[in-house]
């Protein structure tokens, strides 16, 4: 049994969708289609999540808007009568909007309800779709199902108890359509997970059923070793390990939500990463082990926006509970921090620029000078963090020697450097005015030829 899951791109009008059904009816072991809301179908459109948050904004607001509900209304409309379905999910479809209208629930809850609209209409227009075209198949909703979810709006996390509830679906004989992106808590209230988590819906029910393998259709051939908007025509990658993935989507890769493998990981699942436009290409296959790669490099992914607040004082490392203390002043002032390579009289710490204005860095500032009497603190905004990862880079001599040659060529500086000593990934820090010439430069260090990856340890 496989568990299927599409994105946006993939069901944004009826030609979309009617690539899905191709590509679901033929392999007998797709089972299981989780679905998304539709997405955008030309570079001007919008996303149907994007206006269901209006909607519920609007609402929320107590100035509903109708001109968005008819929007939204005449999206799901085009898709039925292009799939020319003849049922009355179009009605329900108006009635579920009507009855959410007319719902007392509270702002978080309401949001929520309406933002997993997209993907529950979607999922009972593409059942019908599938049954009239001759594949039985049945629409099932988180609640029917037992997705149970934590009680926090915008960010649910998966009740381990849903897992069991929801192994009763690998003994469905028709075809299942499920919507991604929410569940339901322990009293029945919709709640969604962050934003992507179609993604995290796919993992969970692979988990569940204990699939064979997670195939995740999106509009791209493959995950490429870096990102397009930087490198033109990069490679694809053919296998990536789990660790390696969950280093690139932290660092920028946007592939997968950074959340929606943890449960696929669980069981050993393999995740297949395919093109709906292009369902011959090879993808890419994320799987439990380790790669070998001629080119020591698996991706290289980048992500600017970041501020580093410098500390520096005299014998810090003999000062004990420096680093603490330091902790607990960017946790008062809400910050959360990311990054903290240290030296003996000085430490950087590196935050998300998004997580502190001006004001509050400057009393961050003004606290390690008065508070932990710092010899020396200042900020600077435009970081840019550059990830490489590999597997194999733990078993290679001189690849940080490499990076360093590769950006002093280009003539720009590091900031900061830091890796782990599992030697899985390493990061620098540039400027970020530097982002698109120094990644290109590091594809062409590493990857000037076509590399092949196999698996190892599996």
């Amino acid at each position: 049994m496989k568990v299927i899951k599409f994105g946006g791109s993939s069901l944004a009008n009826s030609q979309q969708i009617k690539k899905v059904f191709q590509i679901v009816q033929a392999d007998s072991d797709r089972r299981i289609v989780v679905v998304s809301a539709p997405g955008k179908r030309h570079s001007d459109d919008e996303k149907v999540t994007d206006l269901l948050i209006q909607l519920a904004t609007s609402q929320i607001e107590g100035k509903y808007n109708e001109a968005v509900l008819e929007v939204i209304l005449e999206r799901y409309q085009e898709i039925y009568d292009e799939l020319q379905l003849n049922s009355d999910v179009m009605n329900n479809i108006r009635q579920h909007f009507a009855t959410l209208k007319e719902s007392n629930l509270e702002p978080a809850y309401l949001m929520d309800a309406y933002k997993a609209s997209g993907e529950d209409n979607n999922a009972k227009l593409i059942a019908d779709y599938f049954t009239k075209e001759g594949l039985p198949a049945k629409y099932i909703s988180p609640k029917e199902a037992n997705l149970f979810v934590s009680d926090t709006p915008g960010n649910a996390q998966v009740l381990e108890e849903a897992y069991k509830e929801l192994e009763y679906l690998q003994l469905e004989k028709d075809i299942i359509v499920f919507p991604g992106f929410f569940g339901v808590t322990k009293d029945g209230k919709v709640v969604t997970f962050s934003r992507g988590g179609s993604d995290i819906t796919g993992s969970i029910l692979a988990n569940a059923v204990s699939a064979e393998e997670y195939e995740n259709f999106t509009d791209v051939d493959a995950i490429f070793v870096a990102s397009p908007k930087l490198v033109h025509k990069p490679i694809g990658i053919d296998v990536l390990s789990y660790t390696e993935m969950r280093e690139l989507s932290y660092a920028g890769f946007s592939v997968f939500h950074t959340e929606a493998l943890l449960p696929a990981i669980k069981k050993g699942i393999p995740v297949h990463v395919c093109n709906t436009n292009n369902p011959s290409a090879k993808g890419t296959y994320i799987m439990k082990g380790k790669v070998n790669s001629p080119s020591i490099i698996s991706g290289i992914a980048s992500s600017s926006g970041f501020v580093s607040v410098y500390i520096q004082k005299y014998l810090m490392n003999h000062e004990i509970g420096f680093l603490r203390k330091t902790l607990q002043l960017f946790e008062d002032e809400g910050v959360s921090v990311e990054h903290i390579p240290t030296g003996i009289d000085d430490a950087t710490i590196i935050i998300r620029g998004e997580d502190a204005t001006d004001e509050i860095l400057d009393r961050i500032v003004h606290r390690l000078k008065v508070e932990l009497n710092a010899d020396e603190a200042h900020y600077e905004r435009g970081l840019c963090l550059i990830m490489l990862v590999g597997e194999g880079m733990v078993s290679m001599v001189g690849t940080t020697a490499r990076v360093a040659s590769t950006l002093a060529r280009e003539q720009i500086n590091i900031e900061l450097y830091n890796q782990g000593v599992s030697e899985v990934s390493m990061m620098f820090g540039i400027r970020e005015e530097y982002e698109k010439r120094a990644i290109q430069a590091l594809y062409d260090e590493f990857f000037g030829e076509e590399v092949e990856y196999e698996v190892v340890d599996k």
